[in-house]
C-alpha cells in the first residue's frame, strides 16, 4: 500500500490574495463545490478574521461541504482563532490552520519578538485551536529562511501542544529543490515526536520552483502539499495543484504515495477558477493549457498517429479534456441546460435564477450555432453581483468605425434606475465605448488591465473580456462576454464599476499570509 498524499487546496484563501482575484461568497461556494467533486482532502476557505465578508464566506463553505475538510486560517492570536472556530462551527470536518513567523528577519522586523516569545505564542495558539477542533495545523511562516535548530524547537513544542499537521512554507519562494527536500528530511529525522504529525509544504513560485520544491519535499517524507488551481496566488503564485497531482500519478514509479483526486475534474476546476477570477490560463500551461495536448510538428504528429505514448505521457481524457464535448444549441431544453450546468459545478438557488440563466442561454444560442461547456461557464460567471447591487446596467450601445474617420460610440446606461446617454470618440471603438461609459459614471478609476480571450474556437466564438480597475487602493476585476467584442468590453467595464460601487465587495482581504 502506498501512502496517501493529502491535497490541501488554498485557492480560496492564498489564491484570492492575487490582486484583483477577490471572490464573492457565491463564487467561493461554486469553487468549493468543484473542489469537493475533485476530491481534494482539505479546502482552505479563507481567513475569517480578515473581514466580515471573509468570515461569512468561510461559514457558508463550512455549512455546505460534506466530503472535504474545511479549513480556516488564523494568526497566532486569540481573536483570530476564536473567529475561525466560530466560522467553522457548521462543518462536518473542520481544521484550524494557525501560523507565526519564524525567520530572523520576520521575528525582528515584523514581530519584534524573541525566539522564546514566538514559541510561547505558537504553543498557546495551538492549544486554543484545539478547543474548537482536534484537527489543528501549524505553520512557521517563512520557514524557508528560518534557522533549522529553531524550527526543530518550535515544531516539537507545537506537536506536544496538539498540532497534528506541520506545514513548512517557503513563503517567499526562496528555496531550491534539493536543499528544500533535504530540510524536510532533516526536520522529520531530528524532531523527537515527528511521528505524531504529518509534514506538509506550501511553496511559492517566485523563482518558478514551487512545484519542484513541493515534489522534492514529497520525495523526502512530506505527506501533504498545499497548492492552488492553476497555480493562482500572490506575486508569482503557488504550487499548481494539477501539476503536483499529475506528476505523482504519472511518475508512480518514483513517488511512494498516491492521491485520491479525481483527475477527470481537473480541467473543469481550472476553467471555473479562471472564469471567476479573470485570470486566463496561458496556452502552454502544463495539464490545463489549450496546447497541453496539441501537436503541430510533423514528426510529433506522425509519432502520435502510430502510438500515442511516443509523445504523450498522459491521456488528455484523464484530466478532463474529453468530457467537454457535449454541445448545446438553440433547440436544447431546460432540463439539458440545467443538467449540464449542474455537472459544471453550479446549482441554481431558485426557479427564477434558473429561468434567468436559461433566457440568457437562449439569447446566446441565437447568436452562435453550438454552445460548449466553456460558453456555459462564461455565461454563469458573468453574473457576479446580485441584482440589488447592480447600480449600472447597459441598455444600448452603438459604435461607428470607418477607415479614415475617428471611431465613436453612443452608450445608454441605466444608473440607479435612471437612463442616461453619453458619447465619446476614441482611438478605436472599444476605447470610445469605455470613455463614453466613464463620461457618464465619472468613477475616476484607473484601468490597470484590459484582456481579451476567445472562449471557444471559430469566428462566432464569444469573446471574454477582463477589465481590472483600481481606485483608492481597491482593485477589482470585471468580466464580460459576448459574440461582439465591443459589447463584451462594455459589459466587463460595467461589471467592474458595479463592484467598485458595491461597499460589500471584498478586495484582497488577506493582509497576512503563509
Amino acid at each position: 500500500m502506498k501512502d496517501q498524499l493529502i491535497i490541501f487546496d488554498t485557492t480560496l484563501r492564498d489564491g484570492e490574495q492575487s490582486p484583483g482575484a477577490s471572490m464573492t461568497k457565491d463564487e467561493k461556494i461554486r469553487i468549493a463545490r468543484a473542489l469537493e467533486r475533485l476530491k481534494v482532502n482539505i479546502i482552505e476557505a479563507g481567513f475569517p478574521a480578515a473581514s466580515i465578508g471573509d468570515f461569512e464566506s468561510v461559514q457558508a463553505v463550512a455549512n455546505i461541504i460534506k466530503e472535504s475538510t474545511v479549513c480556516g486560517l488564523a494568526r497566532a492570536l486569540d481573536k483570530d482563532i476564536d473567529r475561525a472556530g466560530e466560522a467553522l462551527k457548521g462543518a462536518q470536518q473542520s481544521r484550524i490552520h494557525t501560523f507565526i513567523a519564524t525567520s530572523p528577519i520576520h521575528m525582528k522586523m515584523k514581530l519584534n519578538m524573541t525566539q522564546e516569545q514566538v514559541i510561547e505564542h505558537a504553543v498557546k495558539a495551538v492549544k486554543r485551536a484545539r478547543q474548537y477542533t482536534d484537527d489543528v495545523e501549524f505553520s512557521p511562516e517563512d520557514a524557508g529562511r528560518s534557522e533549522e535548530d529553531f524550527l526543530c524547537r518550535i515544531l516539537e513544542a507545537v506537536i506536544d501542544a496538539g498540532a497534528r499537521t506541520l506545514n513548512i512554507p517557503d513563503t517567499v519562494g526562496y528555496s531550491i529543490p534539493q536543499q528544500f527536500g533535504a530540510t524536510i528530511k532533516s526536520l522529520i529525522e531530528r524532531i523527537p515526536n515527528s511521528d505524531k504529525a504529518i509534514f506538509s509544504v506550501h511553496c511559492h513560485n517566485d523563482l518558478g520552483l514551487a512545484v519542484a520544491n513541493s515534489l522534492s519535499a514529497v520525495m523526502n517524507g512530506a505527506r501533504q502539499v498545499e497548492c492552488t488551481i492553476n497555480g493562482l496566488g500572490e506575486r508569482a503564485g503557488n504550487a499548481s495543484l494539477e501539476e503536483i497531482v499529475m506528476a505523482v500519478k504519472t511518475r508512480h514509479d518514483i513517488f511512494d504515495c498516491q492521491t485520491r483526486i479525481d483527475t477527470r475534474e481537473i480541467l473543469t476546476c481550472s476553467k471555473l477558477v479562471s472564469s471567476i477570477t479573470g485570470f486566463p490560463v496561458q496556452p502552454n500551461k502544463a495539464i490545463v493549457g489549450a496546447n497541453a495536448f496539441a501537436h503541430e510538428a510533423g514528426i510529433h504528429q506522425d509519432g502520435i498517429l502510430k502510438s500515442r505514448e511516443t509523445y504523450e505521457i498522459m491521456r488528455a481524457e484523464d484530466v478532463g479534456w474529453s468530457a467537454n464535448r457535449m454541445v448545446l444549441g438553440k433547440h436544447s431544453g431546460r432540463n439539458a441546460f440545467k443538467s449540464r450546468i449542474n455537472e459544471l459545478g453550479f446549482e441554481f438557488d431558485s426557479e427564477a435564477e434558473l429561468n434567468d440563466a436559461f433566457a440568457r442561454f437562449k439569447q446566446l444560442a441565437d447568436k452562435k450555432h453550438e454552445i460548449f461547456d466553456e460558453d456555459l461557464q462564461t455565461l454563469i460567471s458573468e453574473t457576479s453581483i446580485d441584482a440589488e447591487d447592480e447600480h449600472i446596467k447597459l441598455v444600448s450601445l452603438k459604435v461607428c468605425s470607418e477607415t479614415g474617420e475617428i471611431p465613436n460610440a453612443i452608450v445608454t446606461l441605466r444608473v440607479n434606475n435612471q437612463e442616461v446617454t453619453g458619447h465619446s470618440k476614441g482611438g478605436g471603438v472599444v476605447d470610445a465605448t469605455l470613455k463614453a461609459i466613464e463620461n457618464l459614471v465619472k468613477s475616476d478609476a484607473l484601468l490597470e488591465l484590459y484582456s481579451v480571450n476567445n472562449v471557444t474556437n471559430g469566428t462566432d466564438a464569444q469573446g471574454e473580456v477582463t477589465v481590472r480597475l483600481e481606485k483608492a487602493g481597491r482593485i477589482v476585476n470585471g468580466l464580460g462576454a459576448d459574440t461582439d467584442i465591443v459589447t463584451a468590453s462594455a459589459k466587463a467595464y460595467i461589471n467592474a464599476l458595479n463592484k467598485l460601487l458595491n461597499a460589500n465587495t471584498r478586495q484582497h482581504p488577506q493582509k497576512s499570509e503563509v
